[in-house]
């Protein structure tokens, strides 16, 4: 799940329940428009939301006590309270394994372990390998360009997440910081990225 506010369209708290695709159909009730795709809700706009005192455009930080600000005003516009995952989204992960994909030259699939599951990630990086400790964008995720990280399939293979660039999570915008973000051996798979930092 993820929230972010935007003033310009009006003071809307702009609610993702679930990723889905277009076509959406919609219902208003009062200050609450909800989102459904194929009859399952999929998201929220709330507007009128400036007694939660947000202050900047996009991504609204989320911990325990902002959700639970947010969902005792969301009740007051007769909506059911969320469940918001508050792990970290973007966290050390080890290449455990790393294979050629079978349908496309520049593309490998990396099994990754990132704490309590391993995922599979189709990756392009040309410097990626096994045995690498990387920084993984969880599904969930929003990378500083706006772009929310989903499963998806490439090339046939199904992909969950993103190993990261440097460029990619915004510390960088040199262009000879190419590939992909290689960490220290010692660190932890499943730790927040950001905390080490």
């Amino acid at each position: 799940m993820n929230i972010f506010y935007n003033k310009h369209i009006g003071d809307v708290l702009l609610i993702t329940v679930k990723p889905a695709e277009e076509p959406f159909t919609y219902e208003r009730s009062g200050d609450v428009v909800t989102i459904k795709k194929d009859n399952e809700i999929v998201g929220y706009n709330v507007f009128n939301v400036s007694e939660l005192n947000i202050t900047t455009d996009g991504q609204v930080e989320l911990d325990a006590a902002r959700v639970e600000e947010i969902n005792q005003f969301l009740q007051t516009k007769g909506l059911e309270p969320l469940e918001v995952d508050l792990s970290p989204k973007f966290v050390v992960g080890h290449v455990d394994t790393m294979e050629k994909h079978p349908d496309a030259d520049k593309l490998n699939i990396c099994q990754v372990n990132v704490g309590e599951e391993v995922l599979q990630i189709v990756c392009g990086a040309k410097n990626v390998a096994a045995g690498q400790n990387v920084v993984v964008a969880k599904v969930g995720a929003v990378m500083p360009s706006g772009m929310l990280i989903k499963d998806a399939e490439l090339r046939g293979v199904p992909s969950s997440g993103m190993i990261c660039s440097e460029r990619e999570l915004g510390l960088t915008d040199s262009e000879e910081k190419k590939g992909i973000l290689v960490l220290d051996a010692a660190l932890e798979p499943g730790t927040d990225f950001f905390k080490q930092l």
